[in-house]
């Protein structure tokens, strides 16, 4: 208690030093959570984005010719048909599992007075593991509605309390009535479609008997990118060659592989966070040496208090003991008021860009999501900053408790 008393007093009579030395290590800390923690959240943001689909999964759609072949001009729009389906559900077992496909088209849904406009997507029961439908009550679209081209509908949990129905209920889209087979969670970050069997969708909607819409599958056994290149060029090349377009043309037809996607992510996020640890760790370090700088000034300026203490009867290891504890105790309260510091301006991200989403076209992306950072990388950058300060000022007070009383008290 007396040491602590005897600390106290010490930083009350060199206040400006005491201040000097808190906010290097403060700063330090506060900078460091708040790098890990930005960094952070934007990772969490690009992994709820990427975890809405299935990896193992493509989605193809049609496109528009940029080169001529076979006589025929560049600029033709490419719309996958039937016969694309097949192709791919048949040509190419041994790599895809499960071929689906959808149909899109907006419409009104009401029910009485209420009414909501939105995407309808007519699609297959594997749409349900691609994107990763979240069931809350009754089911998805099964094989029965396909084949029966059943007027079906699974809306989200918002939606339905917008038309205010229930399960089991018909509704209005257009000028027919479809039943309400399944409520699935609306995601914060998603658009929400309203979903339908492909054939009522396509029968009713459809442009023409054999337009397919788009086309989606899940794959196996691609595990690299160069497999995975392989697979894309040969798959191209057979749907071009279906619609008489250039086997090299790969604006005919496109190919939104999740599993490259997700590979090309994850080598992303590893060189924010590698980035991210590098700037956070020169943070920190500039803090180290403001907080090494102001203890040996600290030992220098108390040479001769140590003289006295000395020439009184002090010991060398109470003059060791007194700077390594003043040094303990000033890193730690500072370091944890910087991580407290660090904390609040996470959550302020959070709680102001963390709310702020960009309209991706496909979906709708949030900014930020969870912030944070552990209390263990909290606590490793406090114990670094205390034991570093700890150190700097060891080596001096060292030799300050080694001196001999009448060359301490004539030092200035």
């Amino acid at each position: 208690m007396e040491l602590l008393n005897e600390i106290w007093q010490t930083a009350q009579r060199n206040k400006l030093r005491t201040g000097l030395t808190g906010f290097a290590v403060a700063w330090g800390i506060f900078m460091l959570i708040v790098l890990l923690g930005a960094g952070n959240g934007l990772i969490n943001a690009q992994l709820t984005q990427s975890n809405r689909f299935l990896s193992s999964s493509m989605v193809v759609f049609g496109g528009e010719t940029s080169m001529p072949y076979q006589g025929l001009k560049e600029n033709r729009d490419i719309r996958l048909k039937q016969g694309d389906i097949d192709i791919t559900d048949q040509e190419f077992k041994q790599v895809i599992d499960e071929v689906g496909a959808q149909y899109r088209t907006t419409g009104t849904i009401s029910n009485g007075q209420q009414y909501l406009s939105s995407q309808i997507a007519g699609v297959y029961p594997n749409h349900i593991k691609i994107d990763k439908v979240d069931m809350l009550q009754g089911r998805f679209i099964n094989d029965i509605d396909i084949r029966e081209k059943r007027k079906v509908l699974v809306l989200s949990n918002k939606q339905v309390d917008e038309l205010g129905a229930h399960m089991g209920q018909y509704v209005k889209v257009g000028n027919f009535a479809f039943k309400i087979v399944g409520i699935y969670k609306e995601q914060e970050n998603g658009r929400a479609d309203i979903f339908s069997s492909y054939t009522a969708i396509k029968s009713i909607f459809g442009s023409s008997d054999d337009d397919a819409g788009r086309i989606e599958f899940t794959f196996h056994g691609l595990e690299t990118e160069a497999a995975n290149e392989a697979f894309e060029k040969e798959y191209r090349q057979r749907i071009n060659a279906h619609h008489q377009a250039h086997p090299e043309d790969e604006s005919a037809i496109w190919l939104w592989n999740r599993y490259t996607q997700n590979m090309q992510m994850e080598m992303g996020i590893g060189i924010i966070r590698t980035a991210l640890w590098i700037v956070g760790l020169f943070t920190l370090l500039s803090g180290i040496v403001g907080v090494s700088n102001i203890m040996l000034i600290t030992v220098k300026e108390r040479t001769h208090e140590f003289g006295i203490r000395k020439a009184i009867g002090a010991k060398p290891w109470s003059i060791l003991k007194l700077i390594i504890t003043e040094s303990i105790i000033i890193t730690t309260i500072f370091g944890y008021v910087g991580m407290i510091l660090g904390i609040a301006a996470n959550e302020y991200m959070n709680a102001t860009l963390g709310h702020t989403k960009v309209d991706a076209g496909l979906f709708k992306a949030t900014m930020f999501v969870d912030p944070t950072v552990g209390l263990d990388v909290c606590f490793e950058a406090t114990m670094v900053m205390i034991i570093a300060g700890t150190i700097a000022g060891l080596v001096p007070a060292f030799k300050a408790s080694r001196i001999r009383p009448i060359e301490a008290l004539r030092a200035d």
